[in-house]
């Protein structure tokens, strides 16, 4: 059986809404409310955060509190390195989506001669640089920040050196040069992109399973394509935002889109995923509890999370 650490990444500075530092503390208030000894089995490990800058204005306008975002990439990339080598297994829960590029940097330095595929459930690409950023906000860029991407082919702002000079350090974090290939992305629920986004998309020919193909072909059948397409990877990791969830049932997240995944999908998508022994890490992100008076959205993302980790449990 792997041994599961918990990592917890209060981290929002990367979000444009304020509050999904508060997500995991909602996590395990809707733990209690489900009377589930989870948070119990399991050793936690929690990064120090630098939510403090958020009091005062960003830095860098296409790269916002920048400077932050870098120092805790390098914290999650550094403990992320130190759990794989010890050959535990992650389960991060994380706040903004933007610190995922810090656990894709620790896997890779764990373990730099293993290909590493990712499936990446969202709503959103995530695949922006400080070159086409349309807010500045970091948690849209973390898949481009690991493959290493500018993507200047679609520049439409006009980016000042210190930010430059800050997106190639943090394209440098857990060992020179990319960690991943955009082609070893595969993209579940992924339906709010921009158009620098969809050029990559394009020119890596990354797949993409939105909503009603998924309805159509049955979760099982995504699972079991999504990792088929990686099976030149020998290590996976999953992301899952819980903005891929429906607008009905996602409204405490800060980025919600319409036409997503129902809970029960999410459910047996994510259960069905980690079966499969290559993956080594899985992670949910970005539960925003201000924006859920009822603590919903963490109710229902706490089912997910404790049935993903039984169903990982179950299958080692």
């Amino acid at each position: 059986m792997r041994k599961i650490r918990l990592v917890e990444v209060r981290s929002e500075l990367a979000a444009g809404t304020r509050g999904a530092s508060m997500g995991i503390d909602a996590l395990k208030i809707a733990s209690i409310k489900r009377q589930s000894s989870f948070f119990m089995r399991f050793e936690p490990v929690s990064v120090k955060d630098e939510n403090q800058l958020l009091f005062g204005d960003p830095q860098f306008p296409y790269a916002k509190y920048g400077d932050g975002v870098y120092t805790m990439l390098n914290r999650v990339c550094d403990t992320i390195t130190e759990l794989r080598k010890d050959a535990l297994f992650p389960i991060v829960l994380a706040g903004d989506h933007s610190t995922a590029a810090g656990t894709i940097c620790g896997i890779k330095q764990a373990d730099p001669d293993k290909r590493l595929g990712v499936i990446w459930i969202d709503a959103h690409a995530d695949f922006h640089t400080p070159y086409t950023t349309p807010s500045g906000n970091m948690h849209g860029m973390p898949l481009a920040m690991v493959s290493a991407l500018d993507n200047e082919a679609c520049e439409s702002n006009d980016v000042e050196e210190e930010t430059e000079a800050l997106w190639e350090r943090i394209k440098q974090i857990g060992g020179r040069g990319p960690k991943i290939s955009p082609s070893d992305v595969v993209f579940i629920g992924v339906r709010d992109t921009e158009p620098a986004e969809d050029h990559l998309m394009d020119q890596f020919g990354i797949r993409n399973f939105k909503t009603d193909e998924l309805r159509s072909k049955g979760v099982e059948a995504i699972a079991v394509e999504a990792l088929a397409l990686l099976k030149d990877c020998e290590q996976i990791y999953i992301s899952f935002d819980v903005d891929s969830l429906d607008t009905s049932i996602s409204t405490g997240t800060g980025t919600p889109v319409a036409n997503g995944l129902s809970k029960d999908e999410a459910f047996e998508l994510n259960r069905a995923l980690i079966k499969d022994k290559r993956v080594c890490c899985w992670e949910i992100v970005e539960v925003n509890p201000t924006l859920d008076t009822e603590n919903r959205m963490a109710e229902n993302a706490f089912d997910i999370l404790e049935a993903t980790t039984d169903s990982l449990i179950k299958n080692f």
